[in-house]
């Protein structure tokens, strides 16, 4: 809204959420150009169509029995030849492979139990199967795995950094489980157990598929 002068709305289940989304549009002026609703993703119809949906860290709560329904949902929220960018947690688990079987965060484990006890990951190649059901046409994949590794590291320097203010926010055994989680988290994504990928979909125009530049303009 601010570099491109679209007009945007966010959805969360999150009041906290929304209502910090709330207080930076207001602080930044654009009031008239964006706003946040909290309204379940399922309901995004609800809204009208766009020209662009994206979904950034909520598709590993879907669970792979409803991901049909999710992709579903984010095709009919788009104009024939919109854009549909999902960024999310994926396993490079495929059952037949060496990598261990990372598929559910809540199978056990520290995260599972005491982070996520209601995510479900996938294989890249899982989601991107589900989205072409759905009626998606596949643009770009790209894996921000390593990425992610240092973004955690980060992450764990700056909660360090500003550990005397987190525990006014929450209390200790919040504060050490978000810490010994991302620092453990980070491990995954440097040795390939996790991944994370942002899949960049289009919904297929009424004459045929979506036309595609000879150079994509989103890679650079």
């Amino acid at each position: 809204a601010e570099r491109y002068g679209v007009k945007a709305v966010g959805i969360t289940l999150s009041e906290a959420q929304a209502g910090w989304a709330a207080e930076e549009i207001s602080r930044r002026g654009l009031d008239a150009r964006v706003r946040v609703e909290i309204r379940d993703y399922r309901d995004v119809a609800e809204l009208g169509t766009f020209d662009a949906v994206a979904s950034v860290g909520m598709f590993e709560h879907v669970g792979r029995e409803r991901l049909a329904e999710y992709f579903g949902a984010a095709l009919g929220a788009l104009r024939a030849g919109g854009l549909f960018l999902n960024h999310g947690i994926a396993t490079t688990a495929t059952g037949g492979g060496l990598r261990p079987r990372w598929r559910r965060f809540g199978e056990g484990g520290f995260g599972g139990r005491y982070v996520f006890p209601d995510g479900e990951l996938v294989t890249v190649e899982d989601a991107v199967g589900f989205a072409r059901r759905a009626g998606f046409e596949l643009l770009d994949a790209q894996s921000l795995r390593p990425h992610y590794a240092l973004t955690l590291k980060a992450w764990v320097v700056r909660l360090e950094a500003s550990a005397g203010r987190a525990r006014v926010l929450v209390d200790e055994e919040v504060y050490r489980t978000w810490r010994i989680y991302m620092a453990a988290a980070r491990s995954g994504f440097e040795d390939g157990t996790l991944d994370v990928a942002q899949l960049l979909l289009t919904r297929p125009v009424a004459y045929g598929p979506a036309p595609l530049p000879l150079r994509p303009w989103w890679i650079g």
